[in-house]
């Protein structure tokens, strides 16, 4: 466990001396019910997500770009594909004058 205590930054006999949790046997796992069944409400309030958009304003579509591309907007950091919308829309906007 010597990675994991470089990692956690806690050993093994710290582990058993705060673990007062019994090991589950199969009969346990047996008993088990999905969290869905037992927590119905949060279960649907978790799963709930974003919903779709009422009014979307952009399109989904698959793109293939060249990697030079890819890396020329990623290295801006975050946002990189609402970058490379906004490119592409200055270019239709200048074209369309």
């Amino acid at each position: 466990m010597t990675t994991a205590k470089k990692r956690r930054g806690f050993s093994d006999k710290d582990l058993r001396e705060v673990s007062d949790s019994p090991e589950l046997t199969k009969a346990d796992f047996a008993k088990a019910k999905p969290f869905a069944e037992v927590f119905p409400d949060l279960s649907a309030s978790i799963r709930r997500g974003r919903g779709p958009n009422k009014a979307p304003t952009k399109k989904q579509v698959s793109l293939r770009l060249s990697p030079e591309v890819i890396r020329h907007f990623k290295k801006g950091g975050k946002g990189w594909q609402s970058r490379i919308d906004e490119t592409l829309r200055k270019v239709v906007r200048r074209k369309a004058s």
